[in-house]
């Protein structure tokens, strides 16, 4: 395993056996440099079951950290999870409410052992409130913050935009920011604490401006609105290969490029008189204009337009496939993706200018360091072979 670095080198995370976004949290930690241990199920290390095993896509959220096998309903399990607790700066989970306490790993009896631990929770519903209990995935999540009604086309149903905003952007994102802000708060206090990191909380709080404009009135129905689809200058069009492209010529000065340098085509009659500058907010027009730009971007193909616009500051992009983005020469010039043991993924993010971040190594399978890390995190060898032979660990 590579030396660790990045803003976190230093820190110690223990990560308890969850899956997507608690995943997803760890390997943010552990790609800003942390010292991420994750405790996977032993029965997973056993039987080679579950979604970790042999490095595959699923995988990629398990990149960057160390995996030892525990069996957490063990009774010794809590005496193992509270020393590792006792050396770790954080510890994260994502169980359903109550879980980690009946486990006896729970932030009381942590905390206890660790006052300057940050306990990091993550789940669909929060700790307390009707559905705490309850089960649910993003779409629920997201369903009810108020979001997923809001995204799709006029007339037609909610689209689900794929597990981002409820597991990631609104969960694992936001339990990243709770657990950061902890450990900065605790370089003034010298205290940890419990962080509840809730997607249903988190997406509300990526809705904050659509829900502050609809409760002043002024919010349309799906598919209707600035943002949404509604605007024929915020807005997918189709090109003559069904391809798509993007455009987001929103401000006034990008609108006014973008009609001038349409209207010199003269397809289809448009002229830049039938794209009125001083009509652009007119939410009447837009429909008329939709369909206007619609049968223009139709004659041509994505990237026939995408040479078109290039240099006319319009604020236009091609619709790219997950495949056509690894391959643009943007992304390549960034490194914005990288390829680990022959599976291409994201590369760490955001960027530092003195403490860049890095992946310390290829996913790991269930259990495979096991005795190495505990042995790092203090645990010695007649320990560990004890722990085993109880069957605490894999």
């Amino acid at each position: 395993m590579s030396e660790r670095q990045g803003p976190l080198a230093g820190i110690r995370i223990v990560e308890l056996p969850n899956i997507g976004p608690l995943q997803h949290a760890g390997t943010i930690f552990a790609d800003l440099g942390a010292e991420v241990l994750r405790l996977d199920r032993k029965v997973h290390v056993e039987t080679g079951s579950g979604i970790q095993g042999p490095y595959g896509p699923m995988s990629v959220l398990d990149r960057g950290r160390r995996s030892a096998g525990i069996d957490l309903k063990h009774p010794g399990a809590t005496e193992v999870v509270g020393r590792l607790a006792e050396r770790a700066d954080v510890l994260i989970e994502g169980f359903r409410p109550g879980v980690a306490e009946r486990l006896g790993v729970g932030p009381d009896v942590m905390l206890a052992r660790n006052a300057r631990l940050v306990y990091g929770r993550m789940t669909g519903w929060g700790q307390d409130g009707p559905l705490a209990h309850d089960v649910g995935h993003d779409i629920n999540y997201i369903a009810l913050a108020g979001v997923l009604a809001h995204i799709g086309h006029e007339g037609g149903p909610p689209v689900p935009p794929l597990n981002l905003i409820g597991d990631f952007g609104g969960g694992s994102m936001l339990l990243a920011v709770g657990v950061l802000a902890a450990l900065v708060e605790r370089s003034v206090s010298g205290r940890g604490q419990v962080v509840d990191a809730a997607m249903v909380d988190g997406s509300a709080q990526l809705m904050s401006i659509f829900i502050a404009i609809d409760s002043a009135g002024v919010w349309g129905p799906r598919g209707t609105n600035l943002l949404d689809g509604g605007a024929h200058f915020y807005n997918v069009y189709r090109c003559a290969d069904d391809e798509y492209v993007s455009l987001a010529a929103f401000e006034p000065q990008f609108y006014a490029n973008f009609v001038a340098r349409i209207a010199t085509l003269d397809v289809h009659g448009l002229r830049a008189t039938d794209l009125p500058l001083d009509q652009q907010m007119d939410k009447a027009q837009w429909p008329t204009q939709r369909a206007r730009l619609a049968r223009t971007f139709a004659t041509r193909t994505r990237d026939e337009w995408v040479e078109f616009f290039d240099g006319h500051e319009i604020c236009f992009a091609p619709v790219l496939s997950m495949t056509e983005a690894r391959q643009h020469p943007h992304n390549i010039a960034r490194g914005t993706f990288t390829t680990v043991a022959g599976i291409e993924q994201h590369a760490p993010a955001p960027r530092f200018s003195r403490t860049p971040g890095a992946i310390a190594n290829a996913p790991r399978p269930a259990g495979a360091d096991t005795d190495v890390a505990f042995a790092d995190w203090g645990f010695d060898s007649d320990e560990i072979d004890q722990l085993r032979a109880d069957g605490v660990i894999a």
